[in-house]
């Protein structure tokens, strides 16, 4: 719970743009800004902490999402730290209901990472290369974090609902479960597994994505061990979040002193495997490979 307080996950969005399905989730307002109750945060936490884990164990792919600036750096940092995959630059339309195009997209880019490293762009010439490596590096941009996925994840993390409205969508008609945090101003019926919080605090972030890296990695160890059966759902089960002697009235007072609070606990301001070959010659790669450039402009 302190862990909660002090990453700021309490603070919830302004009083007049909110969510009313959010309204079981809120312990209180304070000076115009909604206050998550942090009780449900934690349970809710748990739930989702125990079904990554169990993903994990069964060894299943979980894909991180999170494009807006203060969600980049931790989705790619707790995504690798578990070696699992990660979309923290633009989220393409496609990337999960149309991912075979997406796939040969992929291939293109491994084409062209092992065309450059074996010295063919040298051979050519330079305008031809400039044109090869500027395509290389457009389709790195959109595709690195999921160039060795090589299939469709067993469950999607997402930082922020509705910016990430589309992957959400995608993943609902896929029936692909979906974990994310979920501020006041968020619809939370999609989603399988909500963690009401902060979607706007780096640190508040930052924590949600480590503890579910936690489960990612807690769940594979489990698996080498040759555990079988459900995972156990007493403490022992639990992520590493500090108890402490923090209350909910603790979230309230720090609302009200949140002028003065650090940077990124402050309320916002409310502004493995490898791929499929693909029978497809390289012409029909590029074309696609030049719809992801496109869609990156």
């Amino acid at each position: 719970m302190k862990d909660l307080l002090e990453s700021g996950v309490h603070f919830g969005h302004q009083t007049r743009g909110w969510n009313p399905k959010m309204a079981r989730y809120i312990f209180a307002e304070r000076n115009g800004i909604y206050i998550i109750d942090l009780q449900k945060t934690l349970r809710m936490l748990y739930e989702a902490y125990n079904f990554i884990q169990n993903i994990a164990m069964e060894e299943g792919l979980i894909l991180f999402v999170g494009t807006k600036k203060q969600s980049q750096e931790s989705i790619e940092t707790e995504a690798k730290r578990a070696q699992m995959f990660y979309v923290n630059n633009r989220w393409l339309g496609g990337m999960l209901t149309n991912y075979q195009t997406i796939s040969n997209s992929i291939n293109r880019l491994k084409k062209l990472e092992n065309d450059q490293e074996e010295g063919l762009f040298d051979q050519l010439p330079k305008k031809e290369a400039l044109r090869l490596n500027r395509e290389k590096t457009k389709l790195n941009n959109v595709l690195s974090g999921i160039k060795d996925m090589g299939r469709l994840p067993s469950a999607v993390i997402i930082t922020d609902t509705r910016k990430e409205a589309i992957a959400v969508q995608e993943a609902k008609k896929l029936g692909i479960p979906i974990v994310a945090i979920v501020d006041t101003n968020c619809d939370p019926d999609p989603i399988d597994y909500p963690i009401p919080g902060n979607d706007d605090a780096i640190r508040a972030i930052k924590l949600v994505c480590t503890v579910l890296a936690d489960a990612i990695t807690e769940g594979r160890a489990t698996a080498l061990e040759g555990i079988e059966g459900e995972l156990p759902t007493d403490e022992s089960a639990k992520p590493d979040l500090e108890d402490g002697t923090a209350t909910e009235e603790q979230a309230t007072d720090l609302a009200t002193e949140s002028e003065d609070s650090p940077t990124g606990t402050n309320p916002p301001s409310r502004r493995r495997r490898r791929s499929r070959n693909v029978d497809q010659s390289d012409e029909t790669t590029e074309q696609e490979s030049d719809q992801v450039i496109a869609a990156e402009d």
